[in-house]
Order: C-alpha cells, then structure tokens, then sequence
C-alpha cells in the first residue's frame, strides 16, 4: 500500500542498457569461482618487498651494485639474503626474457660483460653486483669471520676479509699523542667513557671503511661505476639507541630499518628452508654481539645483557609506544596484564623505565637515519613515519612518578593480604 502511494519518480529513457537485453540472454553462462585472496606472511614480505625496492633503486641511481658490512650477525646476514633475493628474482626476470630487466642488468654490470649477456644463477649475477667484507678487529671472534666467509660463498658476493686494527691503533696513538692518556677497555681498568669512545672508534672506522671500498672495489675489478652502502640496523635498535652515530647504520639505504629483530630471525629461518642454505644454521644459533671489547673464557659481550632488555621485550615495547600510543604510565599498565604472570611490577616498571630512557636520550640519532624500506607500523624513522620531537626531557619526571605510586599501591596491597 505504501509503494502504490509512493511519488513516480521521473525516468529518462535512453538509448542503450546496462543488462543484456532478454532475446541476448545466454543461459549456458556460468559464474566464476571466488578467487581465494592470499596474503603473504611477514618472512616473505621481508623476502620480496625489500629485495624489489632494492632493484628499483639500483637500476635507477645507475651505480654499480651494493657494497655490505658483513660481521656474521643476523642482521648483516638478513640484509645479504635481501640482496640474494633480489638477485633470484632478477634472474628469473631475465629467464623469462623480460627485455627490460636483461637492460637494466647490462647497464649496471657495464662493460666487464658482453652485449648479450644472461645470468645463469643468482651467485653468477651478485659476483658482479654485491660486495661484502668482514672487517674485523683484535676484539672479532674467530666465528662471525668463518660465519661471513661460509654466507659471502653461499650466495656469491665479491668477499674482501680485513683486520682494521692498526687503523684503530693509529688513531688512538694520535689521541694518546695529543691529550697525554691512553684510553683503556672497562675490562682492563678503563672507566665507562673510555669504554665507549673506544667501542666507537672501531664502529665509526667502519662506515669510513665502507664507502672507501664502495667506491675503489670496483676500480681495483676494473669496473666503472662505484656502489651504494648498505647498512644493517634493525627497528630495534634504532628504537633503543643500540647503535653509535654515524656508524655502519648510516649508509645509502637500509632494507631492514624498519625490522624487528624477532621479524629478522623469522626471515633467516624462512630462507634457511626456501633459498636451501643450511650455512644459515650457523647465524640462527648465535648469541647476538656487538664485538667491540676484549672477550676472555669468562667474558664475552651481549646486546641484551648490555641493553638491559632482549630483543623480544623491544619489540613488545616498539610495538606499544608506535602502534599503540603508549607512554610510561600506559605502557605499563599493560603490560601488568600481560607479563604479570612472569615478572613482579617492579620489575616490569623498571623495564619500561629503563626503555623510554634510553629511548629519550638516544633520539637524536633519529634524525640522521639511513633510509629504510618501510613496511610496518612500528617503524621508527623520525624524518618520515615519526614526527615526534628528537629532545625529550629523560627523566620523564611526572610520568615516572606516577608509576611508582602504582607499582607502591599494588605492593601495599599484596603485602597487605
């Protein structure tokens, strides 16, 4: 009744329709099965996504391949099975006939191949394109050396081995010269600032070391063009200030700079199976080390000892302060729930304390971060994704203050029952 009584609305006749007319009708058409939707887990989006930027990137700044830091850490390792990937896809590209990756391939090797060249595997194509050195010093492990030689092999990047230590040996001479000390590692009587600028020394030498041989390694090969840097620091670390200034973290680009150590680990396990490279194994079973102090049978250095934190209390922490929107006090309210079956809230307290921290004072080395492929929401770059300031007042005073009073009241009433 309330349709009859409805107002006709004006219709326009044209001349064509949107459904098939009734003497066109074909009854033997069928629908089309739902296509299934697949998404890719986060070890093949860190396989594929970086890999293809960094192809992208390379074709069009026109050098002549990648130069990488390898120290034998899961970081440096990640950033070459990147780079290895990369490759593979390239190869298959060019398998395929795809004329306009064969070109760009051509272009970026030059002239030390011929016209009509074709890789045949991904390790003949990173001999020309990926460079990769260990530079070690007296504090390095016999380890992380064997661990970079057995990968560069692996995946068949150009591989330079070096000791650096007369570098480091001349420039603390030149300071000894100057200011009348010697400085001393912490583990032979040294105090903390010595510790440190020491430990710099040889993290900064690096990226100097890097870009020398990014730019001669290819002259010395007779090779044209010079390469980009690629650093290796994980979201992690950036997150915590776990790295030195303008060490092997600054260079031309960064593919997991917006990686969680976690997402790394999960990635090398992936390649381990689907790129069939068991020297990986090796890089999974080890301890994470910065390897910049004299080690002994009873000492050897630790990133999470040293941060106060592991890596998967990062990532949590990276996690609620970008994603979630947390600061001190609601950070730790919840994780009371959430890690208040392992930890007492005091500790949990003192460990979100401790991350905001150093997350406070470690902020400026945000602001001259390497650019980083970017795939995730926990990302800490500050000149792109984080627009928070760099200078914060570390002390936190009033937020600190209201979490004592909390963790004070919840063991009041602990004590109390």
């Amino acid at each position: 009744m309330q349709a009859a009584r409805a107002l006709a609305f004006p219709r326009a006749h044209v001349d064509f329709a949107m459904s098939v007319e009734l003497g066109d009708f074909d009854n033997t058409v069928r629908p089309t099965d739902p296509v299934p939707t697949r998404f890719h887990e986060p070890a093949e989006e860190i396989n594929l996504g970086p890999a293809c930027w960094l192809w992208d990137y390379l074709r069009r700044s026109g050098q002549g391949g990648f130069f990488l830091p390898l120290s034998g850490g899961l970081d440096s390792c990640a950033t070459a099975l990147i780079v290895h990937s990369m490759c593979r896809q390239v190869v298959a590209a060019c398998a395929r006939g795809d004329q306009q990756v064969l070109h760009d391939v051509r272009r970026c090797i030059g002239a030390a191949v011929d016209a009509d060249y074709v890789p045949a595997s991904p390790q003949e194509l990173a001999g020309h394109l990926f460079y990769t050195c260990y530079m070690g010093t007296e504090n390095s492990s016999r380890e992380t050396r064997a661990r970079a030689a057995h990968l560069a092999q692996a995946i068949g990047s150009y591989h330079v081995d070096l000791n650096m230590d007369a570098a480091v040996t001349a420039i603390v001479t030149l300071f000894a010269l100057v200011a009348g000390s010697t400085p001393q590692y912490a583990v032979r009587g040294g105090s903390s600032r010595e510790n440190l600028a020491l430990q710099n020394i040889q993290a900064r030498l690096r990226m100097l070391l890097a870009y020398l041989f990014a730019a001669l390694l290819p002259w010395v090969r007779s090779r044209e063009k010079s390469l980009l840097v690629l650093a290796s620091a994980n979201v992690d670390e950036s997150l915590r200030g776990y790295f030195t200034k303008y060490d092997c973290s600054s260079a031309d680009l960064n593919p997991i700079g917006s990686v969680s150590k976690a997402d790394l680990r999960k990635y090398v396990q992936f390649a381990r199976t689907h790129m069939d490279l068991p020297v990986l194994d090796e890089f999974l079973s080890a301890m994470p080390s910065a390897e910049l102090v004299p080690h002994s049978e009873t000492y050897v250095q630790s990133d999470e000892v040293e941060m106060g934190m592991s890596y998967d209390e990062l990532g949590v922490f990276g996690r609620l302060r970008k994603c979630e929107g947390c600061g001190p006090y609601s950070m730790v309210t919840r994780l009371l729930h959430i890690w208040g079956d392992k930890l007492t809230p005091r500790e949990i307290a003192q460990k979100v304390k401790r991350f905001f921290f150093y997350y406070s004072i470690n902020r400026h080395k945000m602001t001259t971060i390497t650019p980083a492929y970017h795939a995730e929401t926990y990302a800490p770059d500050d000149n792109r994704f984080d627009l928070r300031p760099f200078l914060y007042n570390a002390n936190w005073t009033w937020q600190f203050r209201i979490v004592d009073e909390m963790i004070d009241r919840i063991e009041q009433r602990e004590d109390s029952k």
